[in-house]
């Protein structure tokens, strides 16, 4: 962690147990972030918490150090099976689980814990078997969770510590009643910690904590800012035209190491892939539909730094921990003002700092004073000059698509019912009615 946001309270402060200090150590950590400061003394008394602090602060470390801490503290029932997981932790995306995973596995190392993660689009046999073999800590997502618990792979009669991560994710997405579900056949809320982290607290997850956590303490990061203080905005205001062209002239006036490009839909993102490739800068593409094999290579490699530029859409705007993000591309403003913060909260992550650039075009432009209501104050305005727009541009790479298979469906002569194929003189069976 860097010691430009971290506080004067060292982990060895506090009264944690003795096996987590030794993995503290090898995650590099020193002291505090302001959220867990306020956040572990509470919970390592067994203190329910509503968290709430900016994206990138040290919210993930902070429950999990609160979750290994109470499982030692705090001994299995001798008649608990392996597959009764003691802690579980709900993330609304896959790559926000897989994150949590990686982060726990080096703060747990001295702790003898089985730590799982579930998601879907991967993995489905070698994870069932993985529950089955033995878990601890369970982390994964709902959909992926609910799948496995109803097929009797796990049950929630064991769990001790229960943590939702970016909730207000959650009701975006649509999973808030797979949540209810879950939290209903877990043991009381008063039999468990329970904690909630998410970088916004609106009333619909606070509603949540009161019904299915036991007196949550809500703590937060206040700040003069919405969005991270050591990101530098700007915004300029192309005509449709001008957008790929500007993208290409500002990427080429920079130096972009590890920039991400946001985008609303995933034609946009084909589109600016495409251009980006055709013009000398090596991209990824992450969408929605990109197989999560695929995603999880992709992502590690631009981590690495093996891959410049990641086009995105906002599958990739919540939860990653990316270090070093330099830049972070507004190609479309986001019509939802909570998005421009996730957004830009990829950049300027855990004390460093990074550039926001973001494109108010004809079709996205009305969102801009949203944004601005809701962060507080005006981004400051960039001017187009002709410098700043490429010329000379190389039509985008096409992404090539597999051609469906013949003989199906529509394609061929097999009839959609998948019956034998008719002779073109045969008719139509008359149907009674």
């Amino acid at each position: 962690m860097s010691d430009t946001h971290t506080t004067d309270i060292t982990f060895s402060d506090l009264n944690l147990a003795t096996p987590l200090l030794q993995g503290i150590q090898a995650a590099g950590f020193s002291h505090c972030t302001p959220i867990q400061a306020k956040t572990l003394p509470l919970a390592l008394e067994g203190q329910d918490i509503l968290g709430q602090a900016q994206t990138g602060t040290g919210k993930t470390a902070a429950f999990l150090l609160a979750v290994l801490h109470h499982l030692l503290t705090h001994p299995a029932k001798p008649q608990r099976e392996a597959n009764q997981p003691r802690a579980i932790i709900i993330a609304p995306t896959r790559e926000l689980a897989v994150q949590i995973h990686k982060d726990a596995i080096p703060l747990a190392q001295g702790c003898d814990m089985h730590i799982r993660v579930v998601y879907g689009g991967a993995g489905y046999e070698q994870q069932r078997k993985d529950i089955e073999a033995g878990v601890d800590i369970l982390i994964g997502t709902p959909g992926r969770l609910i799948d496995y618990f109803k097929q009797h792979v796990y049950d929630l009669k064991a769990v001790q510590a229960m943590v939702l991560d970016e909730a207000d994710r959650m009701f975006d997405l649509g999973f808030i009643k797979d949540i209810r579900y879950m939290l209903r056949r877990m043991p009381p809320p008063t039999e468990r910690l329970n904690m909630c982290f998410s970088a916004t607290l609106p009333l619909r997850v606070t509603e949540l904590a009161y019904e299915h956590m036991n007196n949550a303490q809500t703590v937060k990061i206040e700040t003069d800012k919405v969005t991270a203080d050591r990101v530098e905005e700007i915004v300029y205001g192309p005509s449709n035209e001008e957008k790929i062209p500007l993208l290409i002239g500002l990427l080429r006036h920079m130096d972009p190491t590890r920039t991400i490009v946001f985008v609303n839909t995933k034609r946009a993102a084909e589109k600016v892939w495409g251009y980006l490739e055709s013009n000398g800068f090596k991209a990824a593409l992450l969408s929605g539909d990109v197989p999560q094999k695929k995603r999880l290579r992709l992502l590690d490699e631009f981590q690495k730094g093996e891959l410049a530029i990641m086009v995105a859409t906002d599958v990739a705007a919540r939860g990653l921990h990316i270090p070093a993000v330099s830049h972070v591309i507004n190609f479309d403003l986001p019509q939802d003002s909570e998005d421009y913060v996730h957004r830009i909260g990829r950049t300027a992550r855990a004390g460093a700092s990074g550039d926001a650039i973001s494109f108010a075009c004809e079709d996205y432009a009305f969102s801009l004073a949203d944004i601005q209501d809701y962060i507080g104050y005006e981004i400051p305005r960039g001017r187009i000059s002709s410098e700043l727009l490429a010329e000379d541009l190389a039509p985008p790479v096409r992404i090539e698509r597999k051609p469906r298979p013949q003989g199906r469906g529509r394609s061929g002569n097999r009839s959609r019912s998948g019956g034998r194929p008719r002779s073109s003189g045969q008719k139509r069976p008359s149907r009674r009615r």
